[in-house]
């Protein structure tokens, strides 16, 4: 069975993306889709948005383009695995490991709305609810209590709504 993992792109800058990587390799025998979060790269798109103060369409297709440059970066690091940029492109084989690379032509097409509040969390919502994984993982670099729920993740932030 497929599970969705999103990384988050927190982790390439506290240094723990390789080693995250190479645990979720040894640590899981399914097939993995990972969904990376656009990390520094979508920083940059929100702190250049906020200077130029463009439009929420073209920050939405920047940030995409933010979360394929996080998928280049998985692949770097792991070069056996799969980028794939289309959800068609995902089919299920035992111990596969994929990088989704989302485009902006198949989400438009799925109605997904531009704007901040639609985040590589919710993209990868959206993911395993198509691919119908078996399991989506929020893979962060933030500390959460042990039983939290996703109401006081989202009003923490730590997840978007």
């Amino acid at each position: 069975m497929t599970k969705v993992i999103k990384i988050g792109g927190s982790l390439a800058k506290n240094g723990k993306l390789k080693k995250c990587l190479a645990g979720l390799d040894q640590c899981f025998q399914d097939d993995l889709v990972i969904v990376p979060g656009g990390g520094e790269f979508a920083d940059t798109v929100r702190k250049v948005q906020q200077y130029w103060r463009f439009d929420e369409r073209s920050a939405h297709e920047m940030a995409l383009l933010a979360m394929q440059q996080m998928a280049l970066l998985i692949k770097a690091m792991q070069p056996e695995w799969l980028i794939v940029s289309t959800t068609k492109q995902i089919v299920p084989e035992a111990g596969r490991r994929l990088i989704w690379s989302p485009q902006i032509k198949e989400l438009d097409k799925a109605g997904i709305p531009p704007g901040w509040q639609v985040t590589s969390d919710s993209l990868a919502a959206w993911l395993a609810g198509v691919i119908n994984a078996k399991e989506l993982l929020l893979v962060k670099s933030t500390p959460i209590e042990l039983h939290s729920d996703l109401v006081s993740l989202q009003r923490k932030g730590v997840v978007d709504s």
